[in-house]
């Protein structure tokens, strides 16, 4: 794959406190991945190279509501989240008790997120991005090429990059810009999903790779 500014951006997924502060609620399961990919660096480093390169950079997050809490059934992971309230928002309207929560922004992304530039898509409910607008939001600019990245590897980066590459997009996925949840009794998710990138993405870079792309 060959980045350009004109049909390419930047896709980062949850980088948000509850997966990436040693305060959030998942950071039992995921933090070990996190030290290990150097995760939070490296998205850091991400956005430096895609604002400094004047590419597209687009946020699709993952905000669960009260009204979620009513969900009558879901896989482990999907049911843990709500009962943990992890990415909780008490309103999807306005800002109040956002600012600080686990479902706000790790604080030194927010200079790049809160830019007024960067894209902020519709939130996606489980893990892939059909139930949000990312994929209108790309098109609408003509975006045929995405570098991936975020949270979690195996389930909600590994379920966008298959929706993409299915809505007909190049996904290069940035494999140290992401991290895996570690639970005992099923295995480790970074190391599930980094086999499928292998098999089903585009491209598979390390943040070294993509930051010289952008340059």
């Amino acid at each position: 794959m060959q980045f350009n500014k004109s049909d390419t951006a930047l896709v980062v997924i949850d980088p948000q406190n509850d997966v990436l502060s040693e305060k959030g609620v998942s950071w039992a399961a995921v933090g070990a991945s996190v030290k290990e990919n150097n995760t939070v660096e490296n998205l850091a480093r991400l956005f430096t190279a895609a604002k400094a390169g004047n590419f597209a950079v687009f946020i699709s997050p993952h905000f669960l509501y009260p009204y979620d809490q009513a969900w009558q059934f879901g896989g482990l992971v999907e049911k843990s989240m709500l009962d943990e309230k992890e990415f909780f928002r008490p309103n999807p309207i306005g800002d109040k008790g956002f600012t600080g929560s686990g479902a706000d922004w790790l604080e030194r992304y927010k200079p790049f997120i809160e830019d007024g530039k960067t894209v902020v898509v519709s939130p996606h409910k489980v893990w892939g991005p059909q139930t949000n607008d990312l994929v209108l939001q790309l098109r609408k600019r003509r975006v045929n090429k995405i570098i991936l990245s975020g949270m979690l590897a195996n389930l909600c980066v590994e379920s966008h990059l298959r929706e993409l590459l299915e809505q007909g997009f190049e996904v290069a996925v940035v494999k140290d810009a992401t991290a895996g949840p570690r639970i005992p009794e099923i295995g480790d998710g970074y190391k599930a999903a980094v086999i499928n990138y292998g098999f089903l993405a585009n491209a598979v870079l390390t943040t070294d790779a993509a930051v010289k792309q952008m340059s």
